[in-house]
């Protein structure tokens, strides 16, 4: 089954964004458990968690169908040591978040070496934040989203993935979200179904598909292999539609939340229903 959703408001409490999910027709939905450009928030509340729960409840959202993401501002592999240390400590609280709130999965964008430090030694660093996380916190899964490779983000090339993924201690809680804009930019082809086919076959043999835990279903505003991360709406891009039939019709990406990022959110219900017409 497609679990097949957008990423949604939670504004005026985590709690408001099952409803907004339903509200679109999804069975799945992506959200911030706090102000994703700020460091620090108040805790969640025991009311606030108790309506999340019982609203997800309410509309049908099992945990697995539910994609935090993390704070736009922690980079896990940061080169100094203080701005490192307050990236995980900020990655920790966004993990207990998700515990609080009964969330197996945290979504999060892997860091940047910000040239001061070489490619391999900011992805030891990033995997050595993820498991720095797993001791603090129990349950939770690490889910690292492919970029664009925008200045000096990793984890644009598979290549970078997999070797986050190697370092990582406890492999059944680290995993891969791959944005469809992010892989288009950064140089993988998905305008038709060979390239598709190319493109998974590569993802499968470089990092493997039982790391992918989620994807975000996005067209591109830029050509293949820019390097820049600009999304847009379903078949108005540079990716065209073929990617998503495809997807939709591939059992592969079953059973994980397939999350909308595009740029209009008036017409999240109508790309939904779209995928799932192609799921059929």
């Amino acid at each position: 089954m497609k679990l097949i959703g957008a990423h949604v408001s939670a504004a005026g409490g985590v709690d408001n964004a099952p409803n907004n999910a339903q509200k679109i027709g999804a069975n799945a939905f992506a959200l911030f458990t706090k102000n994703q450009r700020q460091w620090k928030a108040k805790p969640l509340e025991a009311d606030a968690i108790t309506r999340f729960k019982a609203n997800c409840l309410r509309h049908g959202f099992a945990p697995d169908a539910i994609l935090p993401h993390d704070s736009y501002l922690i980079n896990l592999g940061h080169p100094e040591t203080d701005a490192l240390e307050k990236s995980r400590e900020a990655f920790i609280d966004e993990m207990q978040r998700c515990q609080q709130l009964g969330l197996h999965l945290l979504n999060f964008h892997p860091g940047s070496h910000l040239k001061k430090i070489d490619e391999y030694g900011c992805l030891l660093r990033i995997a050595e934040s993820i498991n720095l996380a797993h001791q603090q916190v129990a349950d939770v899964v690490a889910v690292i989203e492919n970029t664009a490779g925008q200045g000096s983000n990793l984890g644009w090339h598979f290549d970078h993935l997999a070797t986050i993924i190697e370092h990582v201690d406890d492999k059944a809680r680290v995993g891969v979200c791959l944005d469809t804009a992010h892989t288009f930019a950064a140089g993988y082809d998905l305008r038709t179904a060979s390239a598709c086919e190319a493109t998974f076959s590569d993802f499968s043999a470089t990092v493997g598909f039982e790391y992918l835990h989620a994807m975000h279903l996005n067209d591109s505003k830029v050509a293949l292999g820019s390097r820049v991360d600009r999304h847009q709406c379903l078949g108005d891009g540079e990716i065209g539609i073929e990617a998503f039939r495809y997807i939709m019709a591939d059992k592969r990406f079953d059973g994980i939340p397939l999350i909308l990022e595009t740029i209009d959110p008036d017409r999240w219900p109508e790309e939904i229903a779209m995928l799932r017409h192609f799921a059929l």
